[in-house]
C-alpha cells in the first residue's frame, strides 16, 4: 500500500511539472521605435507556481546595437491588453497595447520629456531560435541580478 501511494505522489509529481513546463509561451516580436529605429523583443509568458497569474520576463535591443536590455513587464488587471514595460535601470519605458498578435504604443525616456511611437509585429520563431533567446536572456537576467 505504502508503495503504491508514493508511486502515485511520484506519478502526480510528474503530470505536474510537466504541465507547468507546457504552460510557457515564449514570442519575439520585430518593429520599430519612432518609425525608423529597428527593434527586436523576445518575451516569454507563464503561469506565476504562487498565484497562477501570468507573468512576463522580457528583454529588447536596438538591432543596429548587440547589446540587450532586459524589460520589467506588468499587465494592467482591468484591460489585459495593455502593458508597462520599464527597462533595467530605468533608462526608459514605455506603455504598450496589444492588437492581435501586436503591439503599438509608446517609448518614454525617464525624464518623459521623449515619447516615440513603437509598432512591434511578431515573428515566427524555431525551436532552436527560441533556445538561443532563452539563453541569452538568461545570461542578461544574471549579469543584471547576480549578488
Amino acid at each position: 500500500m505504502k508503495k503504491l501511494i508514493i508511486v502515485c505522489n511520484l506519478l502526480c509529481m510528474f503530470f505536474a511539472i510537466a504541465t507547468k513546463a507546457q504552460s510557457a509561451k515564449s514570442m519575439l516580436y520585430k518593429g520599430t521605435i519612432d518609425g525608423k529605429i529597428a527593434v527586436t523583443f523576445y518575451i516569454k509568458e507563464e503561469e506565476n507556481p504562487c498565484t497562477a497569474d501570468i507573468m512576463y520576463t522580457s528583454m529588447y535591443r536596438y538591432d543596429k546595437s548587440g547589446s540587450w536590455i532586459q524589460l520589467d513587464i506588468t499587465q494592467n488587471k482591468k484591460n489585459e491588453n495593455q502593458f508597462a514595460l520599464v527597462e533595467y535601470g530605468f533608462s526608459g519605458a514605455m506603455i504598450l497595447k496589444k492588437e492581435g498578435t501586436n503591439f503599438n504604443g509608446i517609448w518614454i525616456s525617464p525624464d518623459s520629456k521623449k515619447q516615440l511611437k513603437v509598432t512591434l509585429k511578431e515573428v515566427r520563431m524555431t525551436k532552436k531560435e527560441t533556445e538561443s533567446y532563452e539563453d541569452k536572456m538568461e545570461k542578461l537576467n544574471y549579469e543584471n541580478n547576480d549578488c
